[in-house]
């Protein structure tokens, strides 16, 4: 059986999907925030390659929802 190996930084590629369909949205970060019922920051986070992040699903789906993006996307470099 082959080994899969797994993107390392799929956090940071996640975030800079969600920082680009936003952008693509053409909203900021502080709305996308008050949409989804997260802070401004946290959101900013997210989208920080310098910042390690975690977060969970639901938050990824919600802000899926509010971008009108499929979850597959954000995972795609």
């Amino acid at each position: 059986m082959k080994k899969i190996n797994f993107d390392n930084d799929i956090y940071n590629t996640i975030g800079k999907n969600i920082k680009k369909y936003r952008k693509e949205k053409g909203i900021t970060a502080a709305e996308l925030a008050e949409l989804v019922d997260l802070s401004h920051d946290f959101i900013r986070q997210i989208e920080s390659e310098k910042v390690a992040n975690t977060f969970s699903v639901e938050t990824l789906y919600r802000i899926s929802v509010a971008l009108d993006v499929s979850l597959d996307k954000f995972v795609q470099k």
